[in-house]
């Protein structure tokens, strides 16, 4: 076993807050680079495109970053601080701009680290746990280059560095070609509902004349008997984390008796889950029978062959749903007012037609998501045990090479 050796995060690397970029410049529209903000970063590590944020004002030469150059949260906006603190490597292609919301990583001695070894030790829970138990704030979570820096961590000698590193990157390589599967079927699917829906008038037709819609509830939480049992029970949550519109589990599960008691059926696989509540129009297709609180609305079509077509007809709608919605606290759409929202429904043969091409873009997207779900698991289980030396990256390797 290669000899490893602990090391202050600080004596190897440095970090470097970005520029204040002035609100005043920034636009939804291009051209223009792009400013890199904490939304840029996945839960759990990693760089996601998110919605993009375009910088039209002058820029500083030394505030642009490189693809590759490696990049963690300095700030997080959510009361747990989801992102805070976790890394990403910026993806080759359209400008980034460094905002001073993000810490630049830096490798002082490149013999000793290897940046995507260090890209992964950002990523345990070890060091999540060190960044949390440091943050400031109550609402906006804050971290330190100082409090990174203090991080204490122990690492090998470069070449099992780079070895662990490859094992780990054979996961996200895999990972990364299923969501370009992912996005070239949806995208594939959303141009064929234009090309069928484009040409359609609004008629007499309306969501609630359509299909059956419903909605859900949560059972009490103070009677333990109606929660972890063999039924998936959904919060919106569930669905605004997913990484491609299909859902296969949800993060807590209720049992008989608490379906029984609380205002949500069992909902049929195939069904159509959107958020109504605050985050309104996310949207999932279960795989699988579920349940639902409060915050959705949920559209089970009267046969298969229309499911995909309300499934895009309900995406393509959603500035009419946000206009329909109220609320002080938070935004929340109705289901009476969803309802009555007109839908562009084809003839029977269009519908058809349609059907025939979007199902199976769809099934080998929900393929490579539920494939993706499954690397993510794994890469989750190795992640530990390859980082802290417990076990050796051969047998990692042979576990790799089953599932990819």
């Amino acid at each position: 076993m290669p000899e490893w050796m602990a090391c202050r995060l600080g004596d190897l690397i440095g970090v470097k807050h970005g520029y204040a970029f002035k609100g005043e410049f920034f636009s939804e529209d291009g051209p223009g680079p792009l400013l890199l903000t904490p939304g840029n970063f996945a839960i759990g590590g990693g760089f996601k495109a998110g919605k993009p944020k375009y910088y039209l004002g002058p820029t500083p030469d030394e505030f642009r970053l490189e693809g590759g150059e490696l990049v963690v949260t300095m700030t997080d906006l959510s009361k747990a601080g989801d992102t805070l603190g976790y890394p990403a490597i910026i993806p080759a292609g359209p400008a980034y701009l460094h905002n001073q919301r993000i810490g630049l990583v830096t490798i002082k001695d490149h013999s000793k680290l290897d940046k995507l070894f260090l890209f992964y030790a950002l990523r345990t829970s070890d060091y999540r746990g060190h960044i949390l138990a440091g943050a400031s704030g109550s609402t906006v979570r804050h971290t330190s280059p100082g409090r990174i820096s203090d991080y204490v961590f122990s690492i090998p000698g470069l070449g099992e560095q780079r070895a662990i590193s490859a094992v780990l990157g054979a996961l996200d390589d895999k990972i990364a070609v299923n969501d370009r599967i992912v996005r070239t079927s949806l995208d594939l699917a959303d141009t064929f509902y234009e090309a069928y829906s484009g040409n359609l008038n609004f008629g007499p037709e309306t969501f609630g004349a359509i299909a059956s819609v419903y909605g859900g509830g949560t059972p009490s939480t103070a009677e333990s008997g109606y929660w972890d049992g063999g039924i998936a029970w959904a919060i919106p949550s569930d669905v605004t984390a997913l990484r491609a519109p299909y859902l296969f589990r949800t993060g807590r599960t209720i049992t008989e008796s608490g379906l029984m008691n609380c205002a949500s059926q069992l909902y049929p696989a195939g069904s159509i889950f959107m958020t109504s509540r605050a985050t309104i129009g996310a949207f999932a297709i279960p795989q699988i029978p579920a349940a639902v609180n409060q915050g959705f609305i949920v559209v089970v079509p009267p046969r298969d062959e229309l499911r995909w077509w309300l499934f895009h007809e309900m995406r393509s709608r959603i500035d009419d749903m946000l206009s329909l919605a109220n609320g002080s606290t938070f935004l929340e759409l109705s289901r009476k007012n969803f309802k009555a929202i007109p839908a562009r429904v084809g003839p029977s043969d269009v519908i058809r037609r349609f059907d025939a091409k979007v199902v199976p873009l769809h099934q080998r997207a929900a393929k490579a998501t539920q494939e993706s779900a499954t690397l993510v698991e794994l890469r989750k289980a190795l992640l530990p045990k390859l980082m802290s030396g417990e076990i050796r990256v051969r047998d990692a390797e042979k576990v790799v090479e089953d599932v990819t």
